[in-house]
Parts: C-alpha cells; structure tokens; sequence
C-alpha cells in the first residue's frame, strides 16, 4: 500500500488517494464494488471473496433473502472473513449507459458513508467503483466519488469517518484520482 497523496477536508476528514491492493487495506471498512445479487465472482469482488473467505459471500447471500436485491445506488454490508478490515460494504454503482449514472453513483457512495456510520467506522477504503466492468470512464467515477464524500462530510459534521482512502491497484486509475483530488483542492 503507497500513499500517493492525503488532502484534509474543511471539514476534518483526510482523503487520501492509496495505490494497492483493496484487500490489504488497513482499515475498518473495504467496499466492494458489487452487484445487485451481491454474487462476488470477478474483479474487485471476487479478490475481496477469495481474499476474505466464503464467509463474505454467505453472510451476502443471507442478506440478498433477508432484503432482496441491493438496489443500484444502494450498498449493504457483511462482515469482511480473513480480511484485515472488520466490515465489507458492498456498494452497487450504476452500469454505464444506463441513465443517471452520476446520480446512483453518488447515491451508493452516500449510503456507504451512511452504513460506515451506522457501525462507527473511522477508516474506510473504497474502489473506484463502476469504473471496471461497468464501463463508467474513471474521471467520472473519481469527480463522483470525490464530491460524495465532500458532499456527504459537510451534511453530516458528527460522522465517525476521520479518513476516506480512494485505493486502486493500477497505475492509471490512482492518477486519475490524484487527478480528481488536486482540482478540488485548487479551487
């Protein structure tokens, strides 16, 4: 894990942009870039499953016949197996092309932060989320996420959250958020 950049929010957060492996991530909480069925088979879910132990996947499973599907723009969470966080939150980002994708996005990151709260979470790492097989251009899902967690931080001044890490493995996606970051702080 390589801290690559850490800007502190007015209001006292620190966004950090990481590069490295999700399932490393020294935190409270992971996310997971999910899907509705909460079937963790590729990409950053199936690592967080094959990192995390079948645990993660049926304690998903009992929550999908508990509650339905996870709508897009919404999240759930389980605990997180072997992994060194104590919560997976798993976050369900809109399909690109599917209409309003912004909006969900920034929806799903919201009811991440809301979820982190809910189980006093301080540190919490989140993907890049809809950015892979999803399709959405990875500006778009940094600027979404970056504004959600401003957005959400300044609704919420007694949140537990002290430090959001924006962590990506590839070189590319960690650039774009650094990107992303360094506008917001320049303005």
């Amino acid at each position: 894990m390589v801290v690559r950049a850490t800007y502190t929010l007015a209001t006292g957060q620190a966004l950090t942009i990481v590069q490295g492996d999700i399932t490393e991530a020294a935190v409270d909480a992971i996310v997971n870039a999910a899907n509705e069925s909460l079937q963790h088979g590729g990409g950053v879910a199936g690592a967080i499953r094959r990192r995390g132990g079948d645990s993660i996947q049926i304690e998903s499973d009992q929550w999908v016949r508990a509650h339905g599907r996870v709508a897009t723009g919404s999240a759930a969470i389980t605990g997180a197996g072997q992994l060194p966080a104590r919560y997976v939150i798993h976050a369900v980002g809109p399909i690109w092309g599917s209409g309003d994708e912004e909006h969900k996005l920034a929806q799903a990151a919201a009811c991440t932060f809301a979820l982190a709260d809910a189980q006093a979470v301080r540190t919490i790492a989140i993907p890049a989320i809809s950015s892979g097989i999803y399709g959405m251009p990875k500006n778009i899902s940094a600027r979404v996420l970056r504004q959600a967690a401003v957005t959400y931080f300044e609704s919420h001044p007694g949140s537990s959250i002290t430090e959001v890490q924006f962590c990506n493995i590839d070189e590319l996606t960690v650039s774009v958020f650094l990107s992303e970051a360094e506008k917001l702080f320049s303005e």
